[in-house]
């Protein structure tokens, strides 16, 4: 096994210790480099009242494709620290593909974007939702020298 299969593996694992992730039946498709792609099945139960797969949903995807991105560079604890989020055209199709890239990152930190994907029975892919967001080491923000003018 490759060492990029290793970390994919690792990471999956990861996952499957997420009881939501397990709920929402997500799955880590791609893992390392600063890189994660999370894609799950877009099924009735995850939809709103006019059958456009839910907000919420599109948010945990980003939520966690961002997270999972962040960890390729800092490691596997980590919390997401704040995101954004924009719905571009409802989301609709089969599956739901989140990939999120870090932009930037220091030792403790990773600020990240990702793009939310719905993909129709053709194969077609639709960009429905970009978020960016900040994934922290937890203690780090504490231990590390504030910088000048910093007050909180």
């Amino acid at each position: 096994m490759t060492d990029e299969e290793q970390q994919l593996a690792f990471a999956q694992g990861v996952l499957a210790q997420q009881p939501f992730s397990v709920l929402m039946g997500a799955r880590l498709t791609a893992f390392g480099g600063g890189e994660a792609v999370l894609a799950l099945d877009v099924r009735d139960e995850l939809r709103q009242q006019n059958g456009y797969l839910h907000g919420g949903v599109l948010s945990y995807a980003a939520d966690n494709a961002l997270t999972f991105a962040a960890g390729s560079v800092l490691g596997p604890d980590l919390l997401t620290v704040g995101f954004t989020i924009d719905y571009l055209r409802p989301g609709e199709g089969r599956l739901l593909r989140a990939h999120a890239s870090v932009v930037d990152s220091s030792r403790s930190r990773a600020t990240c974007r990702c793009e939310l994907y719905t993909v129709d029975a053709d194969g077609g892919e639709h960009c429905c939702a970009l978020a960016q967001g900040a994934v922290v080491v937890p203690g780090a923000a504490r231990t590390e020298p504030q910088r000048a003018g910093h007050t909180g």
